[in-house]
């Protein structure tokens, strides 16, 4: 379903901290990431599928907003969004609601749902009933893969692979189909002003 690859090219918009194994220092990576109320930025993304030489690419913007949720909005090479709040999933094509998800009845919803909030909440512990932790943390900067615990979810997405330092910068996803995305962020501005009137309006 496209849409749920959609999702996942969202999720990893997310996966984004880090994760909590014994041999990660996750207090250290968590104390890097900074954790604005509002944060919105540039994504390109390069999508390769299995089989296919030429990746797909696409860019837009993306925002986070606590306790509200998470905008990504494909700019091009067609535009759509998605919203994700804590309840539901969104997929806006123009003004029009093309398909709504809604997580007491939709199981991967609401696991997607858990495993973007967990991140951008930062709350490690969470992530790590989700996923299998590896990785190293510099001076200012940390990489982590991320291998999923539940079959479901390994299914969704397979492998993550993140680095950063206060933000992600780069996201790689190996899913079990031989797909793979990734995803670069730029950009990044955070507070009220860095949300457009238009994003705010859609929450």
């Amino acid at each position: 379903m496209k849409l749920r690859k959609k999702l996942t090219m969202t999720l990893a918009l997310a996966v984004a901290a880090a994760g909590a194994q014994a041999a990660v220092p996750v207090a250290k990576i968590q104390a890097m990431l900074a954790k604005p109320k509002v944060m919105c930025g540039r994504f390109d993304q390069s999508k390769t599928l299995a089989g296919m030489k030429k990746p797909l690419a696409a860019n837009g913007r993306f925002c986070v907003v606590q306790e509200k949720g998470v905008l990504w909005r494909t700019l091009a090479p067609f535009p759509n969004t998605l919203r994700l709040t804590k309840g539901e999933i969104v997929h806006y094509q123009g003004d029009r609601v093309a398909m709504r998800l809604d997580a007491k009845t939709e199981p991967t919803v609401r696991m997607i749902n858990q495993v973007l909030f967990s991140l951008l909440a930062g709350d490690l512990a969470q992530l790590e009933q989700l996923f299998k932790v590896d990785g190293t943390v510099g001076a200012d900067s940390w990489n982590v893969t991320l291998e999923a615990r539940e079959p479901a979810l390994a299914k969704a997405i397979g492998t993550i692979k993140l680095d950063g330092g206060a933000y992600v910068n780069n996201i790689v996803i190996s899913e079990a189909s031989g797909d793979r995305t990734s995803i670069v962020f730029s950009k990044i501005e955070s507070g009220d002003r860095a949300l457009s009137p238009e994003e705010a309006a859609l929450f």
